[in-house]
């Protein structure tokens, strides 16, 4: 299961949002109700595979007695054609909860599947891939399991973990140094600060953060922001990195490396649950 996530209610509130008050009329009107089928969730592109534990949840909801084999695992990586899930009930239910489940592990393993071309692009660096909290309303639970599915590392799970001092808030305190002694006064252990400029560095340090954002640097730039932190903190590139771009990046010698797309704009994976007559 996925720790925190309230997967009960979310599969309740999916279907409801999908069968309104009148239910799935086109299964009704054109399935007996004495039908079962037999059928194969398959990917038909290269993937990661993330949901499939939330899919079965979908399918058990509406047909308590449905027998699910699981047949490979979330976070695997497997070639176009493989067979995931294999499914084996009534075939309303089969059909009525067939999109939500499909929408689902196509949204996830379209996410696991973009973070580990990612972590394949850095394999070897030393750099470890983050993501951010650029994440659907609601979802981010799910998203982030998704991106740990593909080889990827969580960032901040949302606004209570760890403060994190961005130009907007550096604007409102006065300066760098200002924003973070009151993080520091706050009590707050996990400071991470926003540079956008070399000459933030230091007074941020000074003040006390023990992580530095490196916003929107090219590679020498990067290089020179991490050879002038020494490893005293941790330091994390970030900004309109991209797949041509993040070995490069990850090549300067920076911790980690953030990557808003991850969970932003990842494409769904190609997956499809063909049903036939058990």
């Amino acid at each position: 299961m996925i720790a925190g996530f309230d997967l009960d209610a979310f599969v309740r509130a999916t279907l409801a949002e999908d069968l309104g008050e009148g239910g799935d009329i086109t299964a009704a009107a054109v399935i007996p109700a004495e039908a079962m089928f037999d059928g194969v969730m398959a990917s038909r592109d290269a993937i990661a595979v993330a949901g499939l534990l939330i899919a079965e949840a979908f399918f058990r909801a509406l047909d308590p007695e449905v027998v699910l084999e699981r047949l490979v695992e979330d976070g695997a990586r497997v070639a176009a054609g493989t067979a995931l899930l294999r499914v084996r009930g009534r075939a309303r239910a089969l059909l009525t909860a067939e999109r939500s489940a499909l929408n689902t592990v196509q949204h996830l393993s379209g996410i696991a599947t973009l973070t580990a071309a990612y972590v394949d692009a850095i394999a070897g660096t030393g750099a470890t891939l983050l993501d951010t909290r650029k994440t659907i309303p609601g979802l981010r639970l799910l998203e982030k399991y998704a991106v740990r599915m593909g080889g990827g590392t969580n960032h901040r799970m949302g606004l209570w973990d760890a403060a994190m001092i961005k130009d907007n808030h550096v604007a409102v305190a006065g300066d760098v140094g200002e924003a973070v002694a009151r993080a520091v006064d706050a009590g707050i252990a996990r400071i991470i600060v926003e540079v956008d400029r070399r000459d933030q560095i230091a007074p941020a340090l000074a003040a006390g953060a023990t992580w530095l954002l490196l916003d929107n640097m090219d590679p020498t730039a990067l290089r020179a922001a991490v050879a002038e932190v020494a490893g005293r903190v941790p330091t994390e590139a970030s900004g309109g990195v991209r797949l041509d771009t993040i070995r490069a990046i990850a090549e300067t010698g920076v911790t980690y490396i953030s990557v808003g797309r991850l969970t932003q704009s990842a494409p769904a994976a190609d997956i499809g649950l063909d049903l036939a007559l058990g």
